[in-house]
């Protein structure tokens, strides 16, 4: 190689010398016109090496099943690989052309190696891009912090090629820049605090499968309500569902509280949850006629005819004196209307009968009586969940009146806009 390279660029500065111009003319003649055969020579064997190399990567990806290769195409690896071997044929031809100018050829040799150098790490981070799109292509690693890994491999091939750059370039030994970065390292933590944190979290939301891509979260702290679109080394993106975008520190995930609803969305039904305040005042027994009247309703008539067949034999044997109705066991309209409503939850065809269901009283409060639904829809996803508890309570809002209870409102006034 050597040889080849002398007998290419050394024909020159003879050949002008011997036409008498000269030892600096021809020196500085021949140097310019080594450099423009340079020039043209590394063009010409990066166009054909580009020809090459691409060409070959697009026939074997046409021919592979693989995705990866496809990846590396469309990441453009080998156009980068390319450029690096014009790159090594300059670095192999500058000190047969610089050798009669020292200081230069050391700087240029110098500048051409850091060039080499920050190229390479560039192939490399092409190679590890289509290896994370390839990766996040199969299901068993898309929902992994790919990108997190990634970006640690960088940065430690990134101290390794500057400690090479700084050594390079002032001729100071690796050992010794590497007991320097040691003295050192109290202020590099200090400068690499978020990411060494970041990479921290990161591992252990991979280990402790905290997050996953494509996970529900709601993080109150940071305003997040959405879907994980990314879990890189300092941040955490969330698509909420108004289409905006929350940054989440990678660290909160471990420092912080936050809730994930995958193990809603992978279980077989989502929660419904939610209240009404019925007036206290309105709650009472109920005597023979009106259980008369509420045997029409269909969902309660079994069960008014058993629960009454029940109470009438108990205050019977106990010799109860029901000439006044609190005396004995009795039926009331807020114990009738919660079964009632527990018929219906039963029956109604969008709520999961395999998982809870209840219709319960709480605490009561200085604004009436809690009745609360404890049940599971079917369907998981966001509208037809909304619709479903929607129609449940539409149907307890409208069917409350008819056991003669009222639900609790804030006391309002009347405007009269006729005046």
């Amino acid at each position: 190689m050597h040889k080849i390279v002398e007998k290419i660029f050394c024909w020159c500065y003879p050949l002008l010398k011997k036409l008498d111009l000269g030892e600096t003319i021809a020196a500085y003649l021949s140097l310019a016109i080594n450099i423009f055969i340079l020039s043209v020579l590394s063009y010409i064997i990066y166009l054909i090496f580009r020809f090459m190399l691409v060409r070959t990567m697009i026939i074997m990806a046409r021919k592979t099943k693989t995705k990866f290769d496809d990846l590396l195409v469309t990441n453009n690896t080998a156009t980068y690989i390319a450029h690096l071997i014009p790159l090594l044929f300059i670095y192999k031809c500058v000190p047969v052309i610089l050798k009669n100018f020292v200081y230069w050829e050391s700087i240029f040799g110098k500048l051409v190696g850091i060039y080499i150098v920050l190229l390479s790490l560039w192939i490399i981070k092409t190679i590890f891009h289509a290896l994370r799109d390839h990766l996040k292509q199969n299901p068993r690693y898309s929902d992994k912090p790919i990108d997190s890994y990634i970006q640690v491999i960088m940065i430690v091939l990134w101290i390794f090629a500057f400690v090479f750059v700084i050594s390079n370039v002032f001729d100071i030994s690796t050992n010794t820049m590497l007991g320097t970065f040691g003295a050192i390292s109290a202020i590099i933590i200090l400068i690499f605090r978020d990411t060494i944190l970041g990479f921290v979290a990161s591992v252990q939301v991979s280990l402790n499968d905290m997050v996953r891509i494509g996970d529900w979260i709601t993080f109150d702290k940071f305003g997040a309500d959405g879907d994980v679109i990314e879990i890189n080394l300092a941040t955490v993106k969330v698509r909420n569902f108004d289409n905006t975008t929350t940054t989440i520190p990678t660290y909160s995930l471990i420092s912080d509280s936050f809730r994930n609803w995958r193990g809603m969305l992978n279980s077989n039904g989502r929660r419904i949850k939610r209240h009404i305040l019925v007036r206290a005042n309105t709650i009472r027994f109920l005597d023979e006629n009106e259980l008369q009247n509420l045997r029409k309703i269909q969902l309660v008539s079994s069960y008014i005819e058993n629960r009454q067949n029940e109470i009438e034999k108990f205050n019977k044997t106990h010799q109860v004196d029901k000439s006044i109705l609190v005396n004995g066991r009795n039926m009331t309209n807020f114990g009738l209307f919660r079964k009632y409503i527990t018929q219906y939850l039963s029956q109604y065809p969008g709520l999961n009968k395999e998982m809870i269901l209840l219709c319960r009283q709480l605490q009561s409060t200085p604004q009436g009586v809690p009745l609360e639904i404890y049940t599971f829809s079917n369907d998981k996803r966001f509208e037809n969940y909304e619709y479903i508890m929607a129609d449940v309570f539409d149907h307890i809002f409208a069917s409350i009146k008819y056991f003669d209870l009222e639900i609790y409102e804030m006391p309002h006034g009347t405007v009269d806009y006729t005046e």
